[in-house]
C-alpha cells in the first residue's frame, strides 16, 4: 500500500477546516456521510489525504463526498474512531500506511482505506434505505410544521430591518453548490438591478470576494470572517447604501446563540431570531416577511440529494420554507437565462463598429459613391483652408 505523508490539521467541523487547510496537508475530520460541498472544498485545497473519524458513508443515502475524493485520487481514510481528533494535534506530521494512520512514530488509529470500488458498493446500499430517509423526513416534516407554524406562516418571531425590502428584489448568497459560479453569472443582474443582499454566514465573504458588500448577514456566525462581521458597525456613503450592514444571530429553539459571545467581543450591534430551521431557510422568511418581490438563490439547496445532505433535521425545514415562499423564488441559473442585461458600452462600440465597417465596404465597391464621397472631402478640405 502507498504511504502518504504530511501535516495535519484537525477539526471536528470540516467547514472550520477547510478555512485554514493548504495543498499538501492532511484533513483529520469527524464527519458522517460527508458531503459534495464539504469534498469539493478538500480537493480545492489540495489536500495530501483525509483521515475520517466518523464513517464517510453512514448507509442513510447515497451522498457523494467520498467518491468525489477516490475520484481525485485523494486517500481516504475512514471509520478510524472518535478517539483520533484527540490523538492528532493541529500540526502533527501525520503519515499514512495502507489504512493505518501515524502521528510521528506512533500508531494512533486503523481504518478503512475506500476506494473507487469500496463507496460505489456503499452507495448502493445506501440507495437501497432511501425509502426509510422518506418516512423519516416526512415524519420530520409533521414535526417541523409543529414547531413552527407562527413562524412558517406568520412571521412571528422574525426581527425588524433597517433596510427596506418591500416590493425590492433580494439576493441570498449561500457559500454552497457552485456558489462562485452563479455570483459570476449574476454580475450583470447585480450592477443594474441592485439587490438587497443577504449572506447566510460565509455567503457574506462569497459576496466580498466579488467585490460586493453584504446589506444584511444571517447565520450561527461560525463560518464568516471577522472583517465581515465588522461591516456592521461601517456606514456606507454611496449611492443609496447608507446603513451599516444589520448582523442577524440565528439562535436555537431553546434560546442559544453560541454566536452571540462572539458578536458581543467583536463590539457591533446584532439582533437575534430564534429558530429551528437552517440560517439559510431564515433568510427567505426574512425576505418574504419583509416583502421582497423577488428571492434569487446563490449556492442553496434545491434538490432531494442536496436536502439529504444537510441531515434529517434540515430537510424538512428547507422543503417546507421553499414552498412558503415559492411564488418569488428564483434559483440563480434561471435567473442569469432569463436576464441578459443592459445594453452596455462595450455592445455599443461593437454596433458603431460593425456600421462603420459595412459603409466602408458600399462605398469602395460603388464607383459613384466614391465620387461621392470624395467630392465631399474635397469640398471639406476646402473649407477647412479658407477658414484657417
Amino acid at each position: 500500500m502507498p504511504s502518504d505523508t504530511g501535516v495535519a490539521r484537525v477539526d471536528r467541523r470540516t467547514k472550520n477546516l477547510l478555512r485554514r487547510i493548504g495543498s499538501g496537508e492532511v484533513a483529520v475530520i469527524q464527519h458522517e456521510d460527508l458531503d459534495r460541498l464539504a469534498a469539493e472544498g478538500l480537493i480545492a485545497a489540495g489536500v495530501a489525504a483525509v483521515v475520517n473519524a466518523s464513517p464517510s458513508t453512514s448507509g442513510r443515502y447515497p451522498n457523494l463526498g467520498p467518491l468525489l475524493l477516490v475520484q481525485a485520487g485523494i486517500p481516504l481514510i475512514d471509520d478510524v474512531g472518535p478517539l483520533l481528533v484527540q490523538k492528532v494535534r493541529e500540526g502533527d506530521r501525520v503519515r499514512i500506511d495502507g489504512d493505518r494512520v501515524f502521528s510521528g512514530d506512533q500508531l494512533v488509529g486503523v481504518g478503512i482505506r475506500q476506494s473507487k470500488t469500496s463507496v460505489e458498493a456503499a452507495m448502493s446500499e445506501a440507495r437501497a434505505r432511501l425509502a426509510e430517509q422518506l418516512e423519516s423526513f416526512a415524519q420530520n416534516t409533521l414535526d417541523f410544521i409543529q414547531r413552527e407554524r407562527d413562524l412558517l406562516f406568520g412571521g412571528s418571531g422574525l426581527p425588524a430591518l433597517e433596510h427596506d425590502l418591500s416590493h425590492r428584489p433580494v439576493l441570498v448568497v449561500v457559500r454552497g453548490y457552485g456558489y462562485k459560479r452563479d455570483l459570476a453569472a449574476l454580475r450583470s443582474y447585480i450592477q443594474e438591478v441592485r439587490p438587497v443582499l443577504i449572506g447566510v454566514d460565509g455567503g457574506a465573504d462569497a459576496l466580498r470576494e466579488e467585490g460586493l458588500i453584504p446589506d444584511i448577514i444571517i447565520g450561527d456566525m461560525d463560518s464568516v470572517s471577522d472583517e465581515a462581521l465588522q461591516l456592521a458597525s461601517r456606514p456606507r456613503r454611496r449611492l443609496r447604501r447608507r446603513r451599516p450592514t444589520e448582523l442577524i444571530v440565528h439562535a436555537y429553539s431553546d434560546g442559544s446563540a453560541p454566536g452571540r459571545a462572539r458578536l458581543e467581543t467583536l463590539g457591533v450591534p446584532h439582533k437575534v431570531v430564534e429558530a429551528t430551521g437552517t440560517s439559510e431557510d431564515v433568510a427567505f422568511l426574512l425576505a418574504h416577511d419583509k416583502g421582497a418581490n423577488l428571492i434569487v438563490a446563490v449556492g442553496t439547496h434545491g434538490n432531494l440529494r442536496e436536502f439529504l445532505d444537510k441531515g434529517r433535521e434540515g430537510m424538512a425545514s428547507t422543503f417546507l420554507v421553499r414552498l412558503r415562499v415559492g411564488e418569488i423564488l428564483m434559483d440563480a441559473k434561471g435567473v442569469s437565462r432569463l436576464y441578459p442585461g443592459g445594453f452596455r458600452r462595450w455592445d455599443a462600440i461593437l454596433l458603431v463598429g460593425s456600421v462603420l465597417v459595412a459603409v466602408t465596404i458600399i462605398v469602395l465597391v460603388s464607383p459613384s459613391l466614391r465620387l461621392y464621397v470624395s467630392q465631399n472631402v474635397n469640398s471639406f478640405l476646402d473649407w477647412l483652408r479658407h477658414l484657417f
